[in-house]
């Protein structure tokens, strides 16, 4: 999921800019309801970058039997 994060931030964008801007058909609860999911995507991706680096801090040592 970390990965992804540009991926949401394009899907929020473009979901965000159609569901918001007057249009008005059928669908659109649909588009404003996968705006919302993209966002959530989007901030719990950020967040895990944030706090789960790809780098690990510590460098891991054999154990001796």
């Amino acid at each position: 999921m970390k990965k992804k994060a540009l991926l949401f931030l394009v899907l929020a964008l473009i979901t965000g800019l159609v569901g918001f801007t007057g249009l008005s058909f059928s669908g659109i609860e649909v588009i404003r309801v996968l705006f919302l999911i993209f966002a959530d995507l989007l901030i719990i991706s950020l967040m895990a970058k944030l706090f789960f680096p790809d780098k690990p801090r510590m460098k891991y040592q054999p154990v001796k039997k």
